[in-house]
């Protein structure tokens, strides 16, 4: 008789717990979906609290990176390298060559792949190495990350059109999350023809009074949105609620290879589409971590994926 009860008190009291860290499903927590704790500013005063605190710290870290690099991102909410590894021929060759265990996952039409750069791959692969343990590299994210842990990193494929089911979900435009957040893409292909472009809302990273209103009535429908990402914590947006934000027209970047691209991924993002099959190849890394806490955590990520399926001696460049 008192099963259901203390079930539903331990769900609050655990729900209640993630108020203060990074948890963001809505479907998942009771306390964070609470309609009425919603109306009265729970979730906006969490969005507040995060960006004050991102804020915070990226003022300790300013100085790893050029008064022209925070000034973009002030701006712009990422921040754009060309030819950005000096010795670009060998570390594409290194990432052509080396085969590994991977994962993979399908959402819609689209494969994603991901190979760790764990201490095997990086052993294996010296020029990438270099690269992801520079000053260049590790500033750059930690400062937009607003912490000086080092990201989760991988090799990514993006393979479009291996099926015929609905479209990717992540061509949706989309905040990952209701915090500051890093990601990071070195392009080791091309971006043009029906490679997919990444896609950017210049300035969308900032909590202007109309994102904070817009995050508030998100929040008080979200657990009971037809869309699972949206209940999951990743608002979905359209064209209609970007302009009335006021919000410049997405930047689709199609750039050469060896463009680094870093951004708050706070900011409205998504995978731009291909009309037929097309590969993008690129190091990617993210960060997102304690929101909260004016000094998160200096630890290593874990590699965890669960949602991903394994597959054995594959290289990044392979097809789906």
């Amino acid at each position: 008789m008192t099963v259901a009860p203390l079930s539903t008190a331990f769900r609050s009291l655990v729900g209640l717990g993630g108020v203060f860290t990074s948890a963001k499903s809505f479907e998942d927590n009771p306390v964070l979906s609470s309609r009425w704790l919603n109306q009265a500013g729970l979730h906006a005063a969490r969005v507040t609290w995060a960006h004050r605190v991102a804020v915070s710290r990226r003022a300790r870290l300013a100085h790893l990176v050029s008064a022209e690099d925070r000034a973009a991102f002030a701006r712009d909410g990422y921040v754009l390298k060309r030819d950005f590894v000096p010795d670009f021929a060998a570390l594409l060759a290194e990432v052509r060559s080396y085969r590994t265990a991977a994962r993979e996952m399908i959402q819609g039409d689209t494969l994603t792949r991901k190979i760790a750069l764990d201490r095997a791959a990086l052993a294996a692969m010296p020029a990438l190495r270099t690269l992801v343990e520079s000053e260049a590299w590790r500033n750059l994210l930690a400062y937009i990350g607003g912490m000086t842990a080092r990201p989760v990193q991988f090799i990514q494929t993006i393979a479009t059109h291996i099926n015929n089911s609905d479209p990717d979900p992540q061509t949706y435009f989309h905040a990952d999350t209701f915090h500051p957040a890093m990601k990071a893409w070195l392009f080791l292909n091309d971006i043009a023809g029906d490679v997919p472009p990444f896609t950017f809302v210049p300035g969308s990273h900032r909590l202007t009074p109309a994102r904070l209103e817009w995050e508030r009535q998100q929040a008080l429908i979200a657990a009971q949105a037809r869309d699972e990402h949206t209940r999951q914590g990743s608002f979905r947006i359209d064209a209609a609620a970007l302009a009335a934000m006021r919000l410049p027209e997405p930047a689709q970047f199609r750039v050469k290879a060896n463009t680094l691209i870093v951004a708050d991924t706070f900011g409205f993002h998504a995978r731009g589409p291909s009309a037929a099959p097309a590969m993008r190849v690129e190091i990617w890394a993210y960060g997102r971590r304690a929101p909260f806490f004016p000094a998160p955590p200096r630890l290593p990520w874990p590699f965890g994926a669960d949602s991903y399926r394994p597959r054995a001696a594959v290289s990044a460049f392979d097809p789906a």
